[in-house]
């Protein structure tokens, strides 16, 4: 009888072995699938960027890089009144790289430059990823 009971635990280990590597398999695809965008394309993160999601499809886990001058612009994440408004909320943290990577959420993702006069001339742009 004790032979039997340890079959069986060797079984069950197996079978769990055999979930977890599934489990990484899966978990892999996931991350691999996620895609990678330069906001603005070659130009990068500029004036007029607010057209710049026409016609691409964003999934959630994607990411978005911003590449820009660090002492003229930078990448402030908001909300929908944010972005319509062009105004950051106090104590949000910009993001000053000039080579920031933002993961997309699912929804409406808005981002702006708050430095003076540049959301108001078009730099925003507001990602929907499903």
């Amino acid at each position: 009888m004790a032979a039997q009971g340890r079959g069986s635990a060797a079984r069950g280990s197996g079978a769990a072995v055999v979930a977890l590597v599934l489990l990484c398999v899966l978990l892999h695809g996931e991350v691999a699938e996620s895609a990678v965008y330069t906001v603005g394309d070659r130009g990068g993160w500029g004036f007029n960027s607010a057209s710049w999601p026409r016609g691409k499809r964003f999934r959630a886990g994607d990411v978005l890089v911003f590449r820009y001058s660090p002492k003229a612009h930078n990448v402030v994440p908001v909300s929908a009144a944010g972005y319509n408004s062009c105004a950051a909320p106090r104590g949000v943290r910009a993001l000053t790289s000039g080579n920031d990577r933002v993961t997309l959420k699912r929804g409406v993702n808005y981002f702006i430059c708050s430095f003076p006069g540049h959301c108001q001339a078009g730099m925003k742009v507001a990602v929907t990823a499903a």
